[in-house]
C-alpha cells in the first residue's frame, strides 16, 4: 500500500469520527499554543528590558557595594544600602581619564509624604544631585537646584496622591524624627542618569531631592581626615568610547579608595556595565521562560496519552476491518503505517491550529503589558516538531498493536 493510500484512509478514519478526533486535537492546540506563547512573551520582555537597559544606559558604570562570596561570580543586582564613598572618592572619580561625570545617589529617611491634605506612608526618598536629569528625561519642569529645597518627581509618581501632582505644587516631606520640611515640587522625569538600569521597570513612584541640604549621612574619610557625606551607589558617567576602560580603571581605583576601608568585610566594591547586567537579566528572564515553557509542556503530554487512549480505542473498534486488509494482502506494515499515520495527522494538525493561536495570545499579551512584540522563531520550530512527534510517539503502540492482530481471530470479531 502506498503512501497516498495509506493518507487517504487515515484521512477517512479521522473523518469518520470529527468530534471525537476535534477533543483529541485540543489537547495538542492546548500544548502548542502554551508554548509558543510563554516562550514568545519570555523573548518579547527580555527584548524590551535589553534595548532600554542599552539605549538608556549604555555609557554608565555602576560602583556600588555587593555582598561578598557571590558563588557564580557574576554581577548582583543591587548591592547593599551601605554608604561608603565619600565626596573624596568622587572627587577622585573624577579625575580619572574617560570619566565625564560621577553621580551620587543616597536614601533619605522619612515616614511621610503629604499632598493636598492626602498623607501616604513612605520609607525613604532619594536624594541626588541635579545632573542626574538630562533634558531628555525631563517630562515637564526642570531639574532642582542644589541647596534649594525643591523635588523632582517621576511621572508614576504624579498618581500617587488622590489629587495629582504637578509642576509647582507644594509636597511636605515628614522625617523620621518627625520633622516637617516643605519643597516646591519643579519637575517630572521619565528616568534618570544614575538610577540602576532596572530600576526604571519597577513602576513605583519615585521622589528626588538634592543632596544639599537633604542628605545627611556622613562619614570619615580615611584620606583626608574629616567628616564628608557618604553615599551607597555612585554612578560614572563614561565617554562612550572609552566605557571598558574606564571600568577597569574605577575598579583599580576602588582597592585603595575611601569606601575600601569604610566597608564591612562582608562587603565588596564592585563597577558594573549596562552589559553586565544585560547579561544577568538575560540569564533570569531565560531561566524563568524555561521553566514556564517546562510547565506548557505537561499539556503536550496529556496531548500524547489522549492520542494513544483514542488510537487503541480505534484498534478496538476497527479489529474486523483489520482481519479483512489482511485477508485480502495488507501486510503488518501496511496496517502499523496507516494507525501511525492517522495519530500523526492528529499531531499535525494540533500543531497547525496550536501555533498560529499561541502566537495570536502572545501578541494580545505584549500588547497589554506595553512591550513590543519579539517571534521566538526557534521555539515555534521547535513547538511544531513536538507536536507532530507527539502524534508519532502516541501512535507507536497502538499501531503496532494493530498490525499483531490475527486475521483469522479478527475476521471472528464481532
Amino acid at each position: 500500500m502506498d503512501a497516498s493510500e495509506t493518507l487517504r484512509m487515515a484521512g477517512r478514519s479521522i473523518r469518520s469520527h470529527k468530534l471525537r478526533s476535534a477533543l483529541t486535537v485540543i489537547g495538542v492546540v492546548i500544548g502548542i499554543a502554551s508554548v509558543v506563547t510563554f516562550a514568545s512573551v519570555g523573548a518579547s520582555v527580555e527584548a524590551d528590558i535589553v534595548s532600554e537597559v542599552g539605549s538608556s544606559s549604555a555609557s554608565n558604570v555602576y560602583v556600588l557595594p555587593t555582598p561578598a562570596g557571590d558563588d557564580d561570580g557574576g554581577p548582583g543586582f543591587g548591592g547593599v544600602s551601605q554608604p561608603v564613598f565619600t565626596e573624596h572618592d568622587i572627587d577622585q572619580l573624577e579625575n580619572t581619564l574617560g570619566v565625564r561625570q560621577v553621580l551620587p545617589r543616597g536614601n533619605v529617611r522619612v515616614s511621610a509624604l503629604t499632598h493636598a491634605n492626602d498623607t501616604i506612608s513612605r520609607n525613604q526618598i532619594t536624594a541626588t544631585t541635579p545632573a542626574s536629569f538630562p533634558q531628555d528625561a525631563i517630562v515637564d519642569g526642570r531639574a532642582f537646584r542644589s541647596g534649594a529645597e525643591e523635588a523632582v518627581v517621576s511621572r508614576s509618581a504624579r498618581q500617587a496622591f488622590e489629587e495629582n501632582l504637578s509642576v509647582g505644587d507644594r509636597l511636605s516631606i515628614e522625617s523620621e524624627d518627625g520633622n516637617e520640611t516643605t519643597v516646591d515640587v519643579v519637575g517630572v522625569v521619565n528616568r534618570t542618569a544614575g538610577q540602576l538600569p532596572f530600576a526604571s521597570f519597577a513602576g513605583q513612584p519615585r521622589f528626588y531631592v538634592p543632596t544639599d541640604p537633604f542628605y545627611e549621612r556622613t562619614l570619615e574619610s580615611p584620606a583626608v581626615g574629616a567628616s564628608q557625606r557618604a553615599y551607597p551607589q555612585l554612578t560614572v558617567v563614561a565617554d562612550p568610547a572609552r566605557v571598558s576602560t574606564v571600568k577597569g580603571s574605577v575598579q583599580n581605583y576602588l582597592d585603595g579608595s575611601d569606601a575600601a576601608e569604610l566597608k564591612p568585610e562582608s562587603v565588596e566594591l564592585t563597577a558594573q556595565t549596562s552589559g553586565d547586567f544585560v547579561e544577568e537579566i538575560q540569564k533570569i528572564v531565560g531561566q524563568v521562560t524555561r521553566f514556564v515553557t517546562a510547565i506548557a509542556v505537561i499539556a503536550l503530554v496529556v496531548a500524547a496519552i489522549g492520542i494513544a487512549n483514542i488510537m487503541l480505542v480505534s484498534v478496538a473498534e476497527r479489529t474486523r476491518e483489520i482481519g479483512i486488509m489482511k485477508a485480502v494482502g495488507a501486510r503488518n506494515r501496511d496496517v502499523m503505517g496507516l494507525f501511525l499515520a492517522e495519530a500523526t495527522i492528529l499531531g499535525a494538525v494540533g500543531a497547525v491550529v496550536g501555533l498560529p493561536l499561541g502566537i495570536a495570545v502572545s501578541y494580545g499579551a505584549t500588547i497589554y503589558a506595553e512591550v513590543a512584540f519579539t517571534p521566538a522563531y526557534g521555539w515555534f520550530a521547535i513547538a511544531v516538531a513536538v507536536g507532530i512527534l507527539v502524534g508519532v510517539v502516541a501512535g507507536l503502540y497502538p499501531a503496532w498493536r494493530a498490525a499483531r492482530v490475527d486475521p483469522i481471530d479478527a475476521l471472528r470479531y464481532e
